[in-house]
């Protein structure tokens, strides 16, 4: 009934094609994207070098002291293999020296800062570059509001946001992303062990069908629910997710 296979060589055409024609038009030549480390990053990242020519591509790594060592691990893999210019920008000092003020903050303030912070680089390297911001937001987490507004899902080219993310993974092997990269626990990299189905409470297959179903095939709630194609909980709350993040 739910069927998100890619047609992954249709696709790579098409957001390639995207890519070009998005910056070209505009009058850039050049991208800036933020490398995570994770598979959506990589995925905008290998686009762009395919679209544009790899010496037009900036890599832009931007750790924070709790962050991964793997991930900057990852994100130097796509650097290397796409063969892209790449720049490091430790976060730590500018977001430490506001949460010094308020450092009864909590996990979720912390993270927001952080992805905003990035941000804020990625757009300052755009001036400096005179290049635009490529996005790297899919279309599960724009549609459950699963990420930063003005932090990760700003940006003037998003070349992901009409993918879910299982279709993000299915492209990304079709690219030849690395594997340790793809088959990775997805996560935002915000706190020590974050992982990103963990705070959501459910897995990226399970609600990218439900998200399929509720949003382009245009389904209620109820007839979910009453067709038991998913656990009731489970819906409404994905259900809440979509209409909390609506504006």
């Amino acid at each position: 009934m739910v069927n998100l296979q890619l047609n992954c060589e249709t696709v790579r055409k098409v957001l390639t094609g995207f890519i070009d024609n998005e910056v070209r038009k505009a009058g850039f030549h050049h991208v800036v994207v933020g490398l995570s480390g994770g598979v959506d990053s990589a995925v905008s990242a290998y686009l762009a070098a395919e679209a544009l020519g790899a010496e037009n591509v900036w890599g832009i790594l931007m750790p924070y002291r709790t962050s991964s060592p793997e991930s900057a691990r990852h994100a130097a893999l796509v650097v290397q293999a796409l063969g892209i210019n790449s720049l490091t920008v430790e976060i730590t000092p500018m977001v430490d020296a506001y949460f010094a003020m308020f450092p009864d903050a909590d996990q979720v303030r912390r993270g927001n800062k952080m992805a905003r912070e990035r941000m804020t680089i990625l757009f300052d390297h755009s001036a400096r570059l005179g290049a635009l911001v490529l996005g790297t937001s899919n279309k599960t987490e724009l549609l459950l509001g699963y990420g930063t507004l003005h932090g990760d899902m700003a940006s003037a080219v998003n070349p992901l946001g009409d993918l879910y993310k299982t279709q993000v993974r299915q492209l990304s092997r079709h690219l030849t992303v690395p594997a340790v990269i793809v088959d990775k626990q997805p996560s935002a990299d915000l706190w020590e062990g974050q992982t990103d189905e963990a705070e959501l409470g459910f897995t990226y297959e399970e609600v990218d069908k439900a998200l399929y179903l509720l949003v382009d095939q245009r389904y209620e709630v109820s007839e979910l629910i009453a067709e038991q194609l998913f656990d009731e909980k489970f819906v409404r709350a994905v259900a809440r997710r979509i209409q909390g993040s609506q504006y």
